[in-house]
């Protein structure tokens, strides 16, 4: 990853590029103490060039957030990635290190105090890191409940694939939300079709530790109907060894970073 600093009336901007993983961590605290040392204590953090961020990097930012602060000073995130941004909020770091849509905006917020909420679908990325990519193990339950799209075209059982967005992982199994997709079920129907005892083969991704799809096959435990949707829970019966040891991970991961929130926040 690459760090240049942009010098502002009172504060600094931080532009990243690359990859931010735990190599640069010490690289980033340095250039923030650097900054804090010369008597510039406000800092924002442009991180639209940074495509992968991990734990330990989260962890980073809430320390040079801390020692910012430390010296009356204040750190804010500038034009996220879809990568980043999508990691930020699923652990809600954003609570504590706001994000703003625009440099010019971050610098305002750094003295104001004031965050902008971005509208709907300005950071939609055309792949979600929260998808949940499922597909019953029986091809029957799609024949009979996925017979058409709305076009009116047929779907071949063995081409099938819903897509779901992850709501909780750990190494039992994982929970998430389903709105149909262009099956126009209603919320009846879905849970029909993904009945507790449902065998699925399953593809999620682990965002703060391994790029790509992982691969598991779980059985429906939990179904919960809604007005948009389902709520799934499954059980992994088919997981292998590394898979399973980086879901264990990407689960203490989170777990470190909402317990570190927790005594930034004081919540």
């Amino acid at each position: 990853m690459h760090i240049s600093v942009e010098h502002g009336d009172n504060y600094a901007t931080l532009h990243l590029r690359g990859e931010f993983d735990t190599y640069y961590c010490k690289k980033l605290q340095e250039e923030i103490d650097a900054l804090a040392e010369g008597g510039v204590p406000h800092v924002v953090l442009n991180l639209r060039l940074v495509k992968f961020i991990n734990s330990t990097a989260l962890g980073a930012i809430i320390k040079a957030s801390k020692s910012l602060a430390a010296r009356d000073g204040r750190l804010v995130l500038s034009r996220p990635s879809s990568f980043c941004r999508d990691i930020i909020e699923k652990v809600g770091l954003d609570r504590v290190v706001p994000i703003f849509d625009s440099d010019e905006e971050a610098a305002a917020g750094l003295f104001a105090g004031k965050q902008k909420t971005a509208k709907a679908g300005e950071h939609a990325q055309d792949e979600d890191e929260s998808s949940v990519l499922f597909t019953p193990v029986d091809e029957k339950r799609i024949e009979h409940f996925v017979k058409a799209t709305p076009r009116g075209k047929a779907v071949p059982p063995a081409h099938w694939t819903g897509v779901g967005r992850m709501s909780s992982l750990d190494e039992h199994g994982l929970r998430f939300n389903w709105n149909g997709g262009e099956t126009a079920l209603e919320p009846f129907a879905m849970g029909q079709l993904l009945a507790i005892g449902t065998e699925l083969k399953v593809k999620f991704r682990l965002p703060l530790f391994k790029h790509g799809y992982c691969d598991a096959v779980a059985t429906v435990s939990e179904v919960e109907e809604r007005g948009d949707g389902v709520k799934i829970g499954a059980a992994f019966t088919q997981i292998d060894d590394k898979t399973l040891a980086a879901v264990r991970q990407y689960a203490a991961d989170l777990k470190f970073l909402k317990d570190e929130l927790r005594k930034a926040t004081g919540r």
